[in-house]
């Protein structure tokens, strides 16, 4: 009988081996088993929009999450590190479960919202943040992530204005460079993203 049930069936595996050599359980995930490295190379691999975007490069959920944490920074100036990093690694978890857009997960329902929570949970305790963050940290990232969809879907995805401020709202103006930044969005390279999140990673890291 094979390393199964009692019906001799094996299990389905349910852990992904990371280049870094890391086995990470996608239902019980260890955060020893979390590693940066292994976040950034995924997440720079990972296309928002189902890579339906405009360029010679897919628009990556690295590159969006370094977005996120600068527009954070910009709202928020008096933040501290510990609240940047979580709105870095806000997407974190889709470094091994992809990037659905919003319609599919909305069809998905809770059970995927469970999942996905559980892996930010174990991101969350990896890196030394609280699995729940405090409501006003959760609506602000929530704020910034709003932002960064607004002309991500109108600089690359397509999108009309009005259609834009119909499913995000119409954003504030940001101090540049960032506005400059948002208003000429381009895609980067995997490369590019997947360096930037781990040098943002190490800087928001000594927050102590």
């Amino acid at each position: 009988m094979s390393a199964g049930d009692e019906s001799g069936t094996a299990k389905p595996r349910a852990w992904q081996r990371m280049l870094s050599g890391r086995r990470l359980d996608l239902l019980n995930p260890d955060p020893a088993d979390v590693a940066i490295e292994d976040i950034a190379h995924g997440l720079a691999r990972v296309a928002r929009w189902n890579g339906q975007t405009q360029g010679p490069h897919a628009f990556s959920v690295a590159q969006h999450s370094v977005i996120v944490e600068q527009i954070v920074a910009s709202l928020e100036p008096d933040w501290d590190n510990r609240w940047r990093l979580a709105a870095l690694l806000h997407d974190a978890a889709e470094y091994v479960i992809g990037d659905l857009i919003s319609p599919f997960k909305a069809a998905i329902g809770y059970d995927y919202k469970s999942f996905e929570n559980n892996l930010l949970a174990a991101v969350h305790y990896r890196f030394g943040l609280p699995v729940a963050l405090p409501a006003e940290v959760v609506a602000s990232i929530k704020c910034a992530d709003k932002i960064a969809a607004f002309y991500e879907a109108t600089r690359l995805a397509g999108f009309s204005l009005a259609e834009a401020k119909q499913f995000f709202g119409a954003p504030p103006v940001l101090a540049p460079p960032l506005q400059i930044t948002l208003d000429e969005l381009k895609a980067w390279p995997a490369e590019c993203a997947q360096a930037e999140l781990i040098e943002r990673h190490t800087i928001l890291s000594k927050w102590v």
